[in-house]
């Protein structure tokens, strides 16, 4: 019994450590919410660079304006992007990418690997331009990052500037 509980530990270590790997490698969680699914996609990201952008590429906020104040945590967040395409993860189309949201970061991450999903970064691999954020009341401060095929932003980085705003 002891050698089928050690072999159900190690099993059980090993999928944690694949699931780990996976999301490190492709910059989301398994089923993450409005994260996209293309396990089947996945390449070794070690050989990817990224992507070139061009010079008139940007990406910023049509809602909410800097400096809102909202009465409650629901806040939705319209994206903005020009000079360039929106396509899914996963699609290497010529100047598009896909949007990440930056939420409270306060130190960027690496611009040369796929960005890291989490509470502070959101994907929006499926091609997204909308959300609808659940926020605790505070400032929070707003950044968003286009990043191609395999989440790594692009060359300039298509970065948008910081907006802050404020829930009651």
């Amino acid at each position: 019994m002891l050698k089928v509980l050690g072999f159900s530990k190690t099993l059980l270590l090993a999928t944690s450590a694949l699931y780990s790997l996976t999301a490190f490698a492709g910059g989301h969680l398994p089923g993450e919410k409005d994260a996209h699914e293309h396990h089947d996609q996945h390449q070794d990201h070690s050989s990817m660079q990224a992507a070139p952008a061009p010079a008139e590429a940007k990406v910023s906020f049509i809602q909410p304006a800097d400096g809102q104040v909202f009465n409650s945590g629901e806040v939705k967040v319209v994206f903005g992007i020009e000079g360039m395409l929106v396509a899914p993860a996963g699609t290497d189309t010529p100047n598009s990418g896909h949007h990440h949201l930056l939420i409270n970061v306060e130190k960027m991450p690496d611009m040369t690997m796929p960005l890291p999903a989490s509470d502070n970064v959101r994907h929006f691999g499926k091609g997204q331009t909308e959300t609808v954020l659940m926020l605790e009341p505070g400032t929070h401060r707003l950044q968003l990052l286009l990043g191609n095929y395999a989440h790594i932003p692009h060359n300039p980085p298509v970065l948008s500037e910081v907006i802050e705003i404020t829930v009651k």
